[in-house]
């Protein structure tokens, strides 16, 4: 529980906003979001898991899991086209971003790595993070989470 007056730390602050652009994340299985702040901690980005920009599909598309997974673009991905290598601080991710997400991070020489979830299909990250020197740490919970797209959604 939190003093009145205390604030959220920048971390806290950056996943908070990555949480809510993964709302707008169309993938009926996983929404994700992913949020940057600069060198100022100012945000630099918002993204979300999705198809590219105006790409229809049909409902059917949405029924098999496995075979809409390759065409869905992840938000760290849509994240990083916002920005220039060298511009971000931290990127924050509401799932703890894939291997190939997590190389694509340390290309941009981003330092640090904030994450709600672990994604259990790819844990990898956590090594590649390590190797190049990124500090990466899990912060809230599951049900954190929850309460917050339950409280965007009216349910108590």
């Amino acid at each position: 529980m939190r003093i009145k007056n205390e604030r959220i730390s920048w971390e806290e602050y950056a996943l908070k906003i990555a949480q809510v652009g993964a709302l707008r994340s169309e993938d009926v299985y996983t929404k994700v979001g992913a949020c940057a702040l600069d060198h100022s901690n100012k945000v630099i980005g918002v993204a979300y898991n999705g198809l590219a920009k105006d790409i229809k599909v049909s409902e059917e598309f949405w029924v098999n899991r496995d075979k809409r997974r390759p065409f869905m673009i992840h938000a760290e991905v849509n994240l990083l086209s916002l920005f220039k290598r060298g511009d971000c601080k931290l990127l924050a991710c509401t799932l703890l971003p894939c291997s190939s997400c997590a190389s694509m991070i340390a290309a941009y020489e981003i330092k640090k790595v904030v994450y709600c979830e672990t994604y259990t299909r790819d844990t990898n990250a956590l090594e590649i993070f390590a190797f190049n020197n990124i500090e990466c740490i899990q912060l809230n919970s599951a049900e954190e989470t929850l309460t917050l797209l339950n409280e965007y959604k009216g349910n108590p």
